[in-house]
């Protein structure tokens, strides 16, 4: 008995020194900002990062590790990511930490990899995402000031650190983990707000949080009057600048701010953002790895913003002022593709880093394989009006006026707004939002027939036709927030009165609509009468279709080894929509806009032990009608269509200047 004690005696003690020494080992790791020699030290030696950025809420879980093992063999020693806090917490208090929001998890991934990290948790992040990663719900109360000293939103702000924080402390450099540089708000310099009692709240919360030893940042376009705004004693001044700046000039702005100490880019553009409309953006590899080889010879750290771009899903892309939505594909012309595949830009970048410090050997894990499954016909369900008492169960919130999205707690997606016509439009007769009040389009419809669409930016006059007493509706979509500059408080929804023939309209029903609770209970849906009647037939030919589901479905084939592999969805004469495969919300489509015209479709949504449902909402007008339903198909590729390419070359630095400046291109 007194052996069997005096072993467990020994198994205690060796256990306890053990953790003694791996406490000791985490207390000597160190990193910190070296002002004599102008770098930083990582465990007293000097160290130079060149890391690169990736979303993780771009990409899904499934893929995390396969997109780190690239971005360590293209030779990069750190990677950066924000953390959205609308992705976190989409409702007040309801979090969301786990499979794809699972950032913990991620940024261990990281750690197992040698991967450090550079964090940048917010609370504000742009990153062409929702509102900024800004929660909606903040928009409850209509006179708050965002990313300001303003005590509600600082109060909201207070709780949510106190969240995100503590999960980051044990994941810090000096803690054992891989976070190196943590990174307070995000270009506040280019805000109007320059309100510095902010900036030392969040410098205070972020000491409390995190402790004293942590390196602090901040980031801002490399100019005077951005630096001025965004800079705060005891957070480290860095810029953000892309291809075709003059790099001695942009670092010695940060000099004006930051004397002594590392040289940092924390953006260097590897590409461009994308809006609907308008030609898909990309740099050319050439510049890209010019200016990368002059930073580096410069001694500089640097981040490549995007090295991954990644996928928009569901409803959380961004948008830009005067309001332009950015697409699904968060592509961004970065070295690795929406995909994950290898590039040419890929192969380059890792070749430049090659010459300044030593990249890992064997093999670059290659690009996945993709699988052209097909086509596969669609069958109209039901439309939306026919759909309300699947998509809004609870019925309608009543109203003299319409209210917007906030205040009947619906934040994406579609609210549908309805009233009666109070006079007789059998002339065509003006329905208006004098104020540009629909926010973002709105689908119009007079008794189940098609009128034409309203939109926050071009169109705010319709000419409709009906009886008086016909019942108006307006299918109002979302189509992302705002994500930087002055109006990140994007309210949603018909946001100011609609007139018809100069008089308001009023006795609103407004139905927010479930669409994901909806198209999960898809089964229970009965088909729709295919055949042909009165008044459905006599708008077949007007240049609308009422916005309708569709659903098909398609099996993986068999015989065929390593299926289901990633692939594209193509949606050939279809116009503007959302769509879902197996419940998943792969994003918006909009074929009659572009640039983008396929959607990512990863593997790991698909099934082989059943058919795959897809479920497509067509807004505007689907290829097919009740008497030729065999038109509507969509296909699924191999290949992505973005759209063709604009490059800018000479024009880049006006671009980049532009993006320091008030606005996003």
């Amino acid at each position: 008995m007194l052996g069997v004690i005096r072993i467990l005696c020994l198994m205690l003690v060796s256990l306890l020194l053990d953790r003694a020494r791996g406490s000791h080992n985490a207390s000597q790791r160190t990193f910190e900002i070296d002002y004599k020699h102008d770098h930083f030290l990582k465990d007293g030696q000097p160290f130079r990062y060149i890391s690169g950025s990736i979303h993780y809420f771009r990409i899904p879980r499934f893929y995390w590790k396969d997109r780190l093992l690239k971005m360590k063999m293209a030779g990069l020693n750190a990677i950066q990511i924000y953390v959205p806090w609308n992705f976190h917490e989409p409702q007040p208090g309801q979090y969301q930490f786990s499979e794809d929001h699972d950032v913990q998890h991620f940024i261990q991934l990281a750690h197992e990899l040698s991967l450090l990290v550079v964090l940048r948790p917010g609370p504000y992040i742009c990153a062409e995402w929702e509102m900024g990663g800004l929660p909606a719900w903040l928009l409850q109360n209509k006179s708050i000031v965002l990313r300001s000293s303003d005590p509600d939103y600082l109060a909201a702000v207070d709780k949510w650190l106190g969240v995100i924080l503590p999960k980051m402390k044990p994941l810090l450099y000096q803690n054992g983990g891989p976070i190196i540089t943590v990174q307070v708000e995000n270009e506040y310099g280019s805000y109007f707000t320059c309100d510095y009692d902010y900036l030392r709240f969040l410098q205070k919360r972020f000491r409390y949080h995190l402790g004293n030893n942590v390196v602090l940042f901040t980031t801002d376009g490399a100019q005077k009057k951005m630096l001025q705004c965004g800079t705060l004693q005891g957070l480290y001044a860095t810029v953000d600048f892309g291809p075709g700046v003059n790099i001695t000039s942009a670092f010695l702005t940060q000099r004006e701010y930051e004397p002594k100490g590392p040289l940092v880019n924390s953006e260097f553009y590897t590409g461009w953002l994308d809006h609907w409309g308008q030609p898909h953006s990309t740099v050319t590899t050439e510049a890209v790895v010019s200016s990368l080889h002059d930073i580096l010879a410069h001694g500089a750290n640097v981040n490549l913003y995007m090295f991954i771009g990644g996928t928009n899903f569901a409803y959380w892309n961004g948008a830009n002022i005067p309001y332009q939505a950015q697409p699904t594909s968060y592509d961004y012309d970065a070295p690795l593709s929406e995909a994950g595949d290898l590039t040419k830009k890929y192969f380059a970048v890792r070749d430049v880093i090659q010459k300044f410090q030593k990249v890992p050997e064997g093999p670059i894990p290659p690009s996945t394989p993709k699988f052209a499954y097909g086509k596969v016909a669609l069958k109209k369900l039901k439309t939306v009006e026919e759909s309300l008492n699947i998509l809004c169960p609870n019925g309608p919130v009543k109203s003299l006026y319409p209210l917007t999205f906030i205040q009947v707690k619906q934040y994406f997606g579609f609210v549908l707004y309805r009233t009666t016509l109070p006079q007789d439009c059998s002339n065509p007769t003006p329905l208006s939002s004098p104020l540009s009040g629909v926010h973002d389009r709105a689908y119009v419809s007079v008794d189940g027939v098609p009128q034409g669409i309203l939109d926050r930016s071009n169109v705010i006059t319709l000419n409709i036709t009906g009886k008086a007493g016909a019942t108006l509706d307006l299918l109002v979509e979302n189509m992302g927030r705002v994500n930087y500059g002055h109006y990140i408080n994007d309210y949603k929804g018909l946001i100011s009165n609609l007139t018809l023939n100069s008089s308001i309209l009023t006795d609103w029903m407004i139905f927010p609509l479930d669409t994901e609770n909806a198209v999960r209970h898809l089964e229970g849906w009965p088909g729709n009468d295919s055949r042909c009647h009165g008044k459905a037939c006599a708008h077949e030919s007007s240049n609308y279709t009422l916005p309708a589901f569709y659903a098909g479905n398609f099996s993986i084939p068999s015989g065929i080894p390593d299926l289901p592999q990633d692939t594209f969805i193509n949606f050939p004469g279809w116009t503007k929509g959302q769509v879902w495969i197996n419940g998943f919300n792969l994003g918006r489509y909009w074929p009659a806009q572009g640039p983008q015209m396929t959607l990512f479709v990863p593997r790991h949504i698909l099934v082989t032990s059943a058919p795959n449902t897809i479920i497509a909402l067509e807004l505007e007008r689907a290829p097919c009608s009740d008497n030729y339903p065999e038109l509507c198909t969509v296909e699924f590729v191999d290949k992505p269509v973005i759209s063709a390419a604009v490059t800018y070359s000479h024009l880049l630095q006006d671009v980049y200047n532009q993006h320091a400046g008030l606005d996003h291109i």
